[in-house]
């Protein structure tokens, strides 16, 4: 199980997940260095992403990281190029577009041909006859990620049979791969927090054991960030202004599109709920500072009355939420806390 720095790179949450015997799934350098920092041993790092530049390979190279996840022929060569400068030879396994589609948002589906991600597989078979003659590369495994927030393990089932349909094919040319790297994708509940604050574990991890046929000998690997993280976060803003418009009414909050973007990026729902107010609920959108129209939290939302000052809770944003910050309007990023930082 590698967790994705991607959903949260917070120093405490890095060290509780590394405590508890996850590895890191990175997609930068920068990554690569934070899971480093936090403990990960770096023969449980994986290193994705579609666009990795020459210093990034080399850092993955210099620890010793245990797979480059690569998802092109010329990505490919510029690692075998880099590994022999340095007498070393680099694991890597081939991420693969399945062409499944995932029944998630547009902009969080990675598995299909259209996307950027990994190689086609009609490239397959030519993409493993060219690193078979790269000396300083080792094809270990194959990848796979078709796309984030999925809750229909319907998705997962095609996944297994498009890799079951490889591992085949693989077979079929007597080649053997060591691991199969599934990704992550599995969602959460946004719209209820407190009653399923654990993601459906159970149901993922048997889909997989059910459809996915691993040869012997072989290991599986997970890329689990927003089912591990994304409850575990909320996002608390203060009330600046109430203001009566002239068919509704705004809550004007200190945070905006800069400090959550999901809402503004992918209209991701987040629960809003007032936590200092027990007056009679009202209908407001709940929107933030930033001069965008787009700096919006929610429309029609039903809150407990509010007033300026109160405090409003966006919850469920421990997964792509602060790690996703940014400085637009020249806003300062906002300060993460751990619970017991705040006892």
């Amino acid at each position: 199980m590698h967790y994705a720095v991607k959903a949260n790179a917070n120093p405490k949450v890095l060290a509780i997940i590394r405590e508890n015997g996850l590895g890191a799934d990175c997609v930068s350098g920068g990554e690569i260095r934070a899971a480093i920092k936090a403990g990960f041993p770096t023969g449980k790092i994986v290193f994705a992403g579609v666009g990795k530049a020459d210093w990034e390979i080399n850092l993955g190279l210099d620890y010793d990281i245990f797979c480059f996840n690569v998802e092109s022929v010329p990505e490919l060569e510029i690692i075998n190029e880099l590994a022999a400068a340095k007498g070393k030879v680099a694991n890597v396994a081939f991420r693969i577009n399945p062409n499944v589609g995932a029944h998630t948002h547009a902009n969080i589906t990675t598995g299909l041909a259209e996307n950027k991600f990994g190689i086609s597989m009609q490239d397959m078979d030519h993409v493993i006859d060219i690193a078979q003659n790269m000396k300083n590369l080792r094809f270990i495994g194959l990848h796979f990620h078709i796309g984030s927030q999925i809750l229909d393990m319907g998705d997962f089932v095609a996944l297994c049979n498009r890799v079951n349909e490889l591992q085949d094919k693989l077979e079929a040319r007597h080649i053997r791969i060591e691991h199969v790297n599934v990704g992550g994708g599995l969602g959460i509940d946004y719209g209820h927090p407190n009653r399923q604050p654990i993601p459906d574990f159970k149901s993922y991890f048997e889909t997989y054991n059910s459809h996915l046929k691993l040869r012997p000998h072989q290991t599986l690997h997970f890329e689990l960030g927003r089912a591990v993280v994304g409850q575990c976060g909320s996002l608390i803003s203060q009330v600046l202004y109430v203001k009566q418009g002239t068919n509704k009414q705004f809550a004007i909050l200190d945070a905006g599109m800069t400090d959550l973007i999901r809402p503004a990026l992918y209209q991701a729902f987040h629960k809003i709920e007032n936590i200092t107010s027990d007056a009679p609920v009202q209908a407001y959108d709940v929107v933030g500072p930033i001069c965008e129209s787009s700096d919006v939290f929610g429309k029609a939302i039903d809150l407990n009355g509010v007033k300026r000052g109160d405090l409003i809770a966006l919850r469920s944003a421990g997964a792509y939420g602060e790690i996703m910050a940014s400085g637009y309007n020249c806003r300062e990023l906002p300060q993460g806390y751990t619970s017991d930082e705040l006892v």
